[in-house]
C-alpha cells in the first residue's frame, strides 16, 4: 500500500494529494488465514517456496486455500509430493527480503515463486536499484536455500488498480514499466529465472474490495499460470 514516504517523493502537489487520499480511504485488509507450510500430494518430490509481499500473503482472500499459496499447492499436488512454505509479509519491499529470509533459517527448496515489486513502485525505487535488489534476492535463494529455479511474478498493470486515481495511477504505472524493463534486461542471460507476466486475465473487477489486491478468482488464475510454467520446466526445476 502507498506510504507517506511515497507521497513525499512524488513531485507534483496534485499527485501527492492523491496519494494521501488513497492512504486515508483505502481499507486495510488482513492477510489470509490458514497454514503457511505443509505437505500435499503424491509423486515426485518437490520443495516449493512462495515468497513475497501482501499479495503472496493472500490479502484479498479469506483463507490461504483461496490465495496464491493454496491455489499453487492445489495445482501441483496432482503431480508432486509437495513440501511447501509461504514466507510473506504485507508492506515488505524487495530490499527487506534478505533480512526476512535470514529469520527463517536455511531451509532447502527446489523452486521459488516470488511476488515482489508493487511496494517498490509506490516508494518510487529507481529501476536500477530495484533490479539490483531483486537479483540479490535471487542470489540468496540459489546460494543459501538451494533453489534451482525461480518464477518471479512481473509487476501487474498498477495503472489499472481501481484504488488509484489518475494521474497518480498513470505515473506509477509508467514507473512500474521502467522497473520491469530494467530487470528484464538484467536477467536476460539468467536461465534459472523466469519472469511471468500477468497475462492470465487481469481484470480490475475481480480485485479485492480495497481495489489494490487480487480477489480469489485472480489468485486462482495466478496459481494456475505459475503451476503451468513449473510443470513445463520440470526437468530444470528438479534437476
Amino acid at each position: 500500500m502507498l506510504t507517506g514516504r511515497a507521497a513525499q517523493l512524488v513531485l507534483s502537489p496534485v499527485l501527492a494529494a492523491q496519494a494521501l487520499q488513497v492512504i486515508r480511504k483505502t481499507p486495510r485488509l488482513p492477510e489470509a488465514a490458514g497454514p503457511r507450510a505443509g505437505s500435499s500430494g503424491t509423486g515426485r518430490p518437490l520443495r516449493l517456496l512462495i515468497l513475497g509481499d501482501s499479495s503472496a500473503a493472500g490479502v484479498g482472500a479469506h483463507h490461504q486455500h483461496d490465495a496464491l499459496s493454496g491455489r499453487l499447492v492445489q495445482a501441483l499436488s496432482g503431480t508432486f509430493s509437495l513440501h511447501w512454505r509461504l514466507i510473506a509479509q504485507t508492506g515488505i519491499t524487495t530490499r527487506a527480503i534478505p533480512e526476512m529470509l535470514r529469520n527463517h533459517g536455511r531451509v532447502q527448496f527446489d523452486v521459488a515463486v516470488t511476488a515482489l515489486g508493487v511496494n517498490d513502485v509506490t516508494r518510487l525505487v529507481s529501476p536500477k536499484r530495484w533490479s539490483a535488489q531483486t537479483r540479490l534476492v535471487h542470489d540468496i535463494l540459489k546460494r543459501d536455500f538451494g533453489v534451482r529455479r525461480i518464477y518471479g511474478t512481473a509487476i501487474p498493470p498498477i495503472e489499472q488498480f481501481p484504488a488509484l486515481p489518475n494521474p497518480l495511477a498513470m505515473v506509477l504505472g509508467k514507473h512500474a514499466v521502467a522497473m520491469m524493463a530494467r530487470l528484464t534486461a538484467d536477467l536476460a542471460q539468467d536461465a534459472t529465472v523466469r519472469m511471468v507476466e500477468p497475462k492470465w486475465g487481469f481484470d480490475p473487477t475481480k480485485m479485492a474490495r480495497d481495489g489494490f489486491h487480487p480477489g480469489p478468482e485472480t489468485y486462482a488464475r495466478w496459481g494456475a499460470e505459475m503451476a503451468h510454467h513449473i510443470l513445463a520446466d520440470l526437468p530444470d526445476a528438479t534437476g
